[in-house]
């Protein structure tokens, strides 16, 4: 684990409030290769079809920060890492002093974003607090709009960057549905991220039909390697 970060200067008044929807206490598929849980937080700034978890992004915090400490301070020791995924984790005005708090009681941090809050980003680089991050590309500039509904394609460029540009771990991942992408989609945004200089796994995630989304859709018809021309990227199928 990483050395602990000091929480001088760190308000924690936010303990008494709630963003967390809910949590997952133990997963080993989430962090590759570490034992973790999930904390979900609540609402999300893009609206997007497919999403699985219409609860969590128009829902409520249910649980205050605090006893979400209290379960990581009983976890010490237990489990590797604390996933911070949502919804938009990174929306949270107090998401930076709480990734700290969670930090120093030993934990690696892994953040979930859709890419739409750079300066948080940056901000969590700087203080070295993240230790892994999966970062989703919604899709190509075209469609990012319609995917979403919002228009946060060049703040996803910014955090690519960031993240390209630092020494912390991450992959890049989009959730295809054959409603709002095609294989050309793909393959353009694969180039995106070639010509930005990525060289790690490209982790496509086929939509699994008969889910709860935000927006009902069409059973999606799944991709695999055979419909994708591979460029210098590996494509990676989940």
């Amino acid at each position: 684990m990483n050395n602990e970060p000091t929480l001088e200067n760190v308000n924690l008044d936010f303990l008494n409030k709630k963003a967390i929807h809910s949590f997952t206490p133990f997963t080993l598929l989430d962090y590759p290769d570490k034992s973790a849980c999930i904390l979900w937080f609540a609402g999300c700034n893009m609206k997007c079809d497919y999403c699985y978890n219409p609860e969590i992004v128009f829902g409520k915090g249910a649980f205050y920060f605090s006893e979400i400490v209290s379960f990581l301070k009983s976890r010490r020791n237990l489990l590797d890492a604390v996933v911070f995924s949502g919804g938009e984790c990174l929306i949270h005005k107090n998401i930076i002093p709480f990734i700290k708090l969670v930090k120093s009681l030993g934990f690696l941090i892994k953040v979930d974003t859709n890419g739409s809050q750079p300066k948080v980003l940056e901000k969590l680089i700087e203080e070295q607090l993240i230790d892994y991050v999966a970062l989703d590309f919604k899709g190509p500039k075209e469609k990012f709009f319609t995917i979403t509904k919002s228009d946060f394609y060049a703040q996803f460029l910014n955090c690519f960057e960031l993240l390209q540009s630092s020494s912390i771990p991450f992959e890049v991942r989009t959730t295809y549905h054959s409603s709002l992408l095609n294989p050309e989609d793909i393959v353009t945004m694969q180039n995106v991220l070639l010509e930005l200089g990525y060289d790690r796994n490209y982790y496509i995630q086929n939509f699994r039909n008969y889910q709860n989304t935000i927006a009902p859709l069409p059973d999606s018809q799944s991709i695999s390697e055979k419909d994708i021309h591979q460029n210098m990227t590996k494509i990676i199928f989940r």
